[in-house]
């Protein structure tokens, strides 16, 4: 008789939002003959808190470039009728593209750039793979919320994802202030996964990438979690590099300032933790939102101007 192993991670499939405690690793083991991207201090706060911020790892120069490259797409894919493309609730304005490293080679150049994938691979402690990849805008006057959310709790749930091995990197490609709807994270809310109630759609992606309705944790765990760590934003110059962990809870106010919030998000997946079967027999999410044809080690590349 075949035993199946039990789920470490359920979710979406009871009555009652709960909270389990995280039983995978924050930091792996990363080969110690390859020199180390962080120091013992960014590991130790990584590890504690669930995300880093690295200011200005970018130059004014490259920020420039690669921000060009984003405003094209923007305008290329406006009205081009793309399925990688989401529009913000209510104004119809691009709130984010997707799959950009496989739309762009500037951003296909940008997610081996050794100053991430090193950062990624030292932290997940193996080679890793484009899980995810996408820009988001948040216009200024009408860019909309992103409520609470575990990126895992999804990932898990909707595509398979087995462990928490996974990492964002977000890349300031504008500066991101106090007032124009910064990412916003609980400190140590990854050591604990957030189960969520309600079944998931089929097809539920089509409504998440603009408002987030399945998968959202319970105010009160939420209010557990905060009371815990506290709320940080990280706000910071254009350049700036913000990793957090798959699991740490996170999201960002609307944006009604003049002044754009727009970031490259790259989620990097350890090529050991690439995707099984979708729970509750789901239906696999487009390529474009989880990938899982042609996953390939990245080999660091840096990022080429021009």
């Amino acid at each position: 008789m075949i035993m199946l192993s039990q789920d470490a991670y359920p979710t979406r499939t009871q009555n009652n939002a709960g909270i389990l405690a995280r039983q995978d690793p924050v930091v792996y083991e990363h080969d110690s003959k390859r020199k180390a991207s962080l120091d013992a201090a960014q590991r130790a706060s990584y590890e504690k808190n669930g995300f880093l911020l690295m200011p200005e790892l970018f130059s004014q120069e490259e920020v420039s470039y690669l921000f060009d490259a984003m405003q094209t797409m923007r305008e290329d894919f406006t009205h081009a009728d793309r399925k990688e493309v989401i529009a913000e609730p209510g104004s119809g304005e691009v709130r984010s593209i997707f799959n950009v490293h496989r739309l762009n080679d500037i951003f296909a150049n940008l997610v081996r750039d050794p100053r991430v994938l090193n950062v990624a691979r030292e932290i997940l402690g193996s080679e890793v793979y484009i899980h995810q990849s996408r820009i988001n805008y948040k216009p200024g006057f009408t860019g909309k919320e992103f409520y609470w959310h575990s990126d895992f709790e999804t990932w898990h749930s909707e595509d398979g994802m087995p462990a928490m091995r996974a990492l964002s990197c977000s890349i300031l490609l504008t500066d991101n202030s106090e007032c124009n709807g910064p990412l916003m994270l609980i400190p140590g809310s990854h050591h604990h996964y957030v189960s969520c109630m309600g079944e998931t759609p089929d097809e539920n992606y089509k409504k998440s990438l603009k408002k987030q309705e399945v998968g959202v944790p319970d105010p009160i765990l939420l209010r557990y979690l905060a009371d815990m760590g506290g709320i940080t934003s990280c706000a910071g110059k254009a350049g700036s590099v913000v990793f957090f962990d798959c699991n740490t809870m996170h999201g960002s106010n609307g944006n009604i300032t003049p002044y754009p919030r727009s970031n490259v998000f790259f989620v990097y997946n350890s090529i050991a933790n690439q995707l099984d079967e979708p729970k509750g027999g789901l239906a696999p999410r487009p390529e474009f939102v989880a990938a899982r044809e042609g996953v390939a080690e990245l080999k660091p590349e840096a990022l080429q101007i021009g």
